[in-house]
């Protein structure tokens, strides 16, 4: 094989122009349906899901109340032996029937605590859900950018053993010195060094996501499109991520859960009475008895601390939500400015990619007429494999960027996070 040859061989490596974007809005990623079956599967939405009932059964005991009727009987043998007279005996019964009253106001909260229970479980389950879908675009993302990895290096390693073999004919011809054979070898043994170690990391990153998510469908899309631009301001971002956190649900869904309670434990301060009624029958039937009787616990600096301690939990949950709202606008702000940067960045890479790739095939043309040698040949065309990859897989990043924005503002994969 001459040099002309190679130099042909070499421009067939050329980058090529990313695909037109696809008319699907979310290319790259797999189904939504199937998604959004595979995380109703998984442990810790079903996890939530099960907190969901037992917040509900929950609710429902709150609403019934703790108070229930108490029966109680007894019986007793009396002896009577007044002075003067014979000893007698009699038998004697009581029974009584009482129940603790729920003061008014104390039912209310009590539903109120029983319906925030249940909407701050909803929260952490939708919250659990979203947490797996973080999870899935973490691991699809890194499966594509390992997989872009193992065809890059894939298609270096078959160039370069084409060359390899074109130069060692050239050496057994007399047209090559050794030492190019050598190089030639040296860089086809490097390449398929790092495409093997390509291929292993994107058969973990395809094991990882088949064991985390099984019946997730793992296929490589057929094109890749353009990143589309990011429309709209960081506040605009900020605003509607915050008003879809779940996280931050959750946490004003505690703060709200604490304030209730905090005021049911005030209404505790005064105790709720028990009222009864009770019959009895004495000296073997001659008397009767019937009765009611009111009883009234006399509070003490127990309760007081009660009061003190939610008052302090309820404080402590408001922190909290505002601790989360501070998180949530925050991480917002980092993800949007990511996400704009992304995209920038992959723009820049792409024109670096197309410019090493014009060096690499000035080189080679060098090298087919003559005026260049193949080490100077190889360090191009190495530069310009590792900045096409370097673009593919930012160009990856923008979209995992683009679609984290989406997912933490609930336009993602949204019509699956409904409830149960």
């Amino acid at each position: 094989m001459n040099r002309h040859a190679i130099g042909l061989l070499f421009l067939s490596a050329c980058l090529l122009p990313p695909a037109a974007h696809a008319d699907d809005s979310t290319p790259l990623l797999p189904p939504g349906e199937i998604v959004a079956r595979v995380m109703k599967t998984m442990p810790g939405v079903l996890a939530s899901d099960s907190m969901v009932g037992a917040e509900e059964a929950n609710r429902r005991r709150l609403e019934a109340g703790d108070h229930e009727w108490n029966l109680r009987l007894g019986g007793q043998r009396r002896r009577s032996n007044p002075p003067g007279t014979q000893e007698e005996s009699f038998g004697e019964w009581n029974a009584a029937l009482e129940r603790p009253l729920r003061l008014p106001g104390k039912g209310v909260d009590d539903m109120q605590l029983g319906t925030t229970g249940v909407a701050v479980a909803e929260s952490a389950r939708k919250e659990a859900m979203r947490e797996g879908y973080r999870a899935l675009l973490r691991g699809w993302f890194l499966w594509l950018k390992e997989g872009a990895a193992a065809d890059q290096w894939a298609a270096q390693t078959k160039l370069l053993a084409q060359q390899a073999g074109g130069t060692r004919r050239r050496q057994q011809l007399g047209d090559a010195a050794r030492l190019e054979a050598v190089q030639s070898e040296a860089a086809q043994a490097q390449a398929e060094a790092q495409a093997v170690q390509a291929r292993l990391r994107r058969d973990n990153a395809a094991l990882e996501l088949q064991r985390r998510f099984p019946g997730l469908p793992l296929t490589q899309p057929a094109d890749m499109p353009l990143p589309p631009a990011i429309e709209g301001t960081m506040a605009d971002w900020i605003d509607r991520i915050v008003s879809q956190s779940h996280e931050v649900a959750l946490a004003r869904g505690e703060a709200q859960k604490a304030r209730i309670s905090a005021g049911r434990a005030g209404r505790d301060r005064v105790p709720d009475p028990t009222v009864g009624f009770h019959v009895s029958t004495e000296r073997g039937g001659e008397d009767h008895i019937v009765g009611a009787y009111i009883s009234i616990p006399l509070p003490g600096d127990g309760r007081r601390a009660i009061v003190d301690g939610a008052l302090a939990q309820s404080a402590a949950a408001s922190h909290r939500e505002a601790a989360a709202l501070q998180k949530v606008s925050t991480e917002a702000a980092t993800l949007h400015q990511s996400a704009v940067a992304a995209l920038a960045a992959w723009q820049a890479s792409l024109a670096a990619a197309r410019q090493l790739g014009q060096a690499a095939d000035m080189s080679t043309r060098a090298y087919a007429l003559g005026e260049g040698n193949l080490g100077e040949m190889l360090a191009s065309r190495r530069l310009a494999n590792e900045a096409q990859l370097a673009a593919r897989v930012a160009q990856l990043d923008a979209f995992e960027l683009r679609y984290r924005l989406l997912l933490e503002a609930n336009q993602l994969w949204n019509t699956h996070e409904a409830p149960r």
